[in-house]
């Protein structure tokens, strides 16, 4: 219990910065249209620039196992499926309702909300093992519900669709600045000093801003109706993804750290990206809405209780 409320502690201000995020949009002060500008800016130059800095040095750093790629995307199948299942036996959706279920279940805020949380309670040795979960996260999700939304709608996929889902997810400025970090940590170049200390400095600031942008962003989602398939995708989502996840990592016998990084990446709210594949497919938007919401708020008290049993000796 001690290392619970240590682990609650710890967590709480990002929380409470969410929260202030929130407040602040839905009083009136900030209106959406500085939301999205403020999280256009996290998402597109502050969080890069922490990410690039930080693999800039990749090179130098330990390898990171690439099992826990079988570990993590392994879980997601597993929870995806089952979601799939639920969505038809509990409540008699169409394929593309239950795919957009089942993603609700696998697919996790990892950049706004899992980059602080993995570098406040695991370090910054963690974050290259998040990063590498980030190059992949949106290619083998978007890929998975593009392919399965379509599959079921037309019983067919188009390859042109699957390359332009590659191009997108290369293209966004999380996953380039990865790779671009990547790639110039491996040419042995340091960077300069004044390049390095202004990295520093937006990186100091991308952590604050992008929790409250998260919850600016929040706000505009509201609270809706269908709470009983919101309560589906959110057991889902914060029971079963961790579990899958954690229990295919110790069958992996995947190094500690490794491990606390997939399972809490696992254990984050449902991500905004489960919300657009709501409104491109044109299915189950309120209830994912809603989940985004019940998620957040419950993932106060559950991603700190999930690192602290994923710590504790079996």
């Amino acid at each position: 219990m001690s290392t619970f409320f240590a682990l609650l502690d710890l967590t709480a201000p990002l929380f409470m910065l969410i929260g202030a995020g929130y407040v602040l949009t839905r009083s009136g002060r900030w209106p959406l249209v500085a939301a999205d500008a403020l999280t256009r800016f996290v998402f597109s130059i502050a969080i890069p620039m922490l990410l690039f800095r930080l693999m800039s040095d990749f090179a130098r750093e330990p390898r990171v196992d690439a099992r826990l790629l079988v570990a993590f995307f392994g879980g997601c199948f597993i929870v995806y499926a089952i979601g799939r299942l639920a969505a038809f036996a509990i409540f008699r959706m169409d394929g593309a309702a239950q795919s957009v279920f089942a993603m609700g279940g696998i697919f996790a805020n990892n950049v706004l909300l899992g980059v602080p949380l993995a570098k406040v309670t695991l370090g910054e040795a963690a974050l290259p093992a998040v990063s590498l979960i980030l190059v992949f996260n949106s290619l083998v999700l978007w890929t998975l519900a593009t392919v399965s939304v379509e599959w079921a709608r037309h019983r067919d996929f188009s390859p042109t669709g699957l390359v332009r889902t590659l191009v997108g997810v290369i293209r966004n400025p999380i996953v380039a600045s990865i790779l671009i970090g990547t790639a110039f940590g491996f040419t042995g170049l340091m960077l300069p000093s004044f390049v390095d200390q202004t990295l520093v400095l937006v990186s100091q600031a991308a952590i604050p801003l992008s929790l409250i942008a998260l919850g600016m962003g929040l706000a505009g989602f509201g609270v809706k109706s269908s709470w009983g398939i919101s309560g589906a995708i959110a057991f889902a989502k914060l029971v079963l993804h961790p579990l899958a996840v954690y229990l295919l990592a110790r069958a992996l016998d995947l190094p500690a750290l490794e491990t606390a990084a997939v399972v809490m990446l696992a254990a984050l709210p449902i991500g905004a990206n489960v919300y657009l594949m709501s409104r491109q497919f044109d299915v189950l938007t309120g209830p994912v809405a809603s989940g985004i919401v019940l998620t957040t708020v419950l993932a106060a008290l559950t991603t700190p209780l999930v690192l602290t049993l994923c710590r504790a000796p079996l």
